[in-house]
């Protein structure tokens, strides 16, 4: 008696998985499916990037007051170069210029870390990206988080030192809030893709503090660009000031400094911060999913 044939005889692996909803292992999701992958693993992301804040000074014995120290200190050795030898506060008393240069020290270093973290995000678990699955933007994203969180910590000694040269509370400082969600957004999309780039390429983590070097004294981190480009071209002071960069540390300096008037800010500010963010953040997301089935291979 001769055995019916199956109504799967014939057909090829591809078609059998096909018809059973099966997919390759470590395929690329939908861009959809794939932000509400993310969504899912947000708790992972909140705890990993809590863990590795507790994590990063537990050698250190002063511990976590070195997310403060650094920025301060680094404010404290420019303000003696820029502030004092060199006279970079051109227009400003020294009770704007000291808040100024510590608010600008401290954005840009959230920038900055948010960057040289999402350079390594992917090269630098490549334990945990081969062991487990998971949406890999998930690590990019949690170190940003990460820089967001010292940022905030950090945020308690600018209000002081704000206070301190007679910055006082106003209606102003809750513009800070919109400045911080643009600005993480623009980070995220950045740590996305340096993390894709660094994946490729680990040199770029050697290469990235010389490029972000270079656009902080292009960004007025220690000097009013407005000021200091006096006599120059129109078009190069605009060009310098919708630097995203610029962009977000002057729309928290006129947020929290009193002296720091909206001339200051280049035309549509708002306009151009939300075009950063979302251009950066959306740009960045689709890059760095574009190769999600590659990472952690070779």
């Amino acid at each position: 008696m001769t055995a019916a044939p199956s109504p799967d005889e014939g057909l090829t692996a591809a078609q059998l998985a096909a018809k059973y909803g099966l997919a390759v292992s470590g395929a690329r999701p939908s861009l959809t499916e794939y932000v509400r992958q993310l969504w899912g693993r947000r708790h992972f992301i909140l705890a990993f990037s809590q863990a590795k804040l507790t994590a990063q000074y537990s050698q250190a014995k002063l511990g976590q007051l070195w997310q403060v120290a650094t920025p301060l200190l680094n404010a404290a050795v420019y303000y003696f170069i820029f502030g004092v030898i060199l006279h970079a506060s051109r227009g400003m008393s020294k009770d704007v210029y000291i808040p100024f240069l510590v608010t600008g020290v401290f954005v840009f270093t959230f920038t900055q870390s948010s960057i040289m973290s999402g350079v390594r995000a992917i090269a630098g678990n490549l334990g945990l990206v081969r062991a487990l699955h998971f949406p890999r933007a998930s690590l990019p994203v949690s170190f940003s988080l990460q820089q967001l969180q010292q940022l905030l910590f950090s945020m308690i000694v600018m209000f002081l030192v704000a206070i301190g040269f007679g910055s006082y509370p106003s209606l102003s400082w809750l513009l800070i809030v919109p400045v911080l969600v643009l600005q993480f957004l623009f980070n995220t999309g950045l740590a996305l893709i340096v993390a894709r780039m660094g994946a490729k390429t680990p040199d770029l983590a050697q290469l990235m503090p010389f490029i972000l070097r270079t656009w902080m004294y292009a960004s007025g981190v220690m000097f009013s660009i407005s000021k200091m480009m006096e006599g120059r071209s129109e078009w190069v002071v605009r060009l310098l000031q919708v630097n995203p960069a610029a962009v977000y540390m002057d729309l928290m300096r006129f947020a929290l400094i009193d002296g720091y008037g909206a001339s200051n800010l280049p035309p549509h500010v708002w306009v151009i911060a939300l075009f950063w963010a979302v251009v950066a953040f959306a740009g960045g997301f689709v890059y760095f999913w574009k190769a999600e089935e590659r990472y952690g291979r070779g």
